[in-house]
């Protein structure tokens, strides 16, 4: 690996591709079966303080996907910036291309056991994602986030301080 910070500690049996860019910060956990992959020059950046269940599978190409520090991602949990194209009839989709979207995962997030956040997600600081869902779009910060496909259902209100319910947008009611 390209690093890895102190006092972490990655677990046994570990799949890594590409670990030259892999980054691992100071106080990580990584619990055995993970596996780390790296595709044309993608990276995959864990930043500190971050807590990671067993059978992890995270895939970046062509660009990095960033875990913002004090994240904690349960066990079998998927995470991606990859789509494979499948235009092409006759022709296996994993022999096509890659589309790349960015992924990034924001500061002091949860990821629930199960979830899967596909490419193109991009998570705000400390969102909640319900565990069994299928992650994929834009949300902003303090989130409830739930389904498959998965929506907001509560947001963190600053004005009144408290979690509210919102539509699927992420507006208040």
């Amino acid at each position: 690996m390209k690093k890895i910070g102190l006092l972490s500690y990655v677990g046994r049996p570990l799949f890594i591709l590409g670990g030259r860019r892999i980054i691992i910060g100071n106080k990580v956990r990584i619990f055995p079966g993970s596996r780390l992959e790296t595709h044309d020059n993608g990276q995959i950046v864990i930043e500190d303080d971050i807590s990671i269940g067993q059978n992890l599978h995270l895939i970046s190409a062509n660009e990095p996907i960033n875990i913002g520090k004090g994240t904690t991602i349960s066990g079998n949990v998927f995470i991606t910036n990859l789509d494979h194209d499948y235009q092409q009839i006759g022709l296996h989709i994993l022999k096509q291309k890659y589309i790349v979207k960015t992924t990034s995962i924001g500061e002091n997030c949860f990821i629930g056991y199960g979830a899967v956040i596909q490419a193109g997600t991009i998570l705000g600081k400390q969102c909640i994602i319900g565990s069994n869902s299928v992650v994929r779009g834009v949300f902003p910060d303090y989130c409830v986030i739930v389904g498959a496909p998965a929506r907001i259902i509560k947001r963190y209100n600053e004005k009144s301080q408290q979690w509210q319910k919102t539509h699927s947008n992420g507006i208040f009611n």
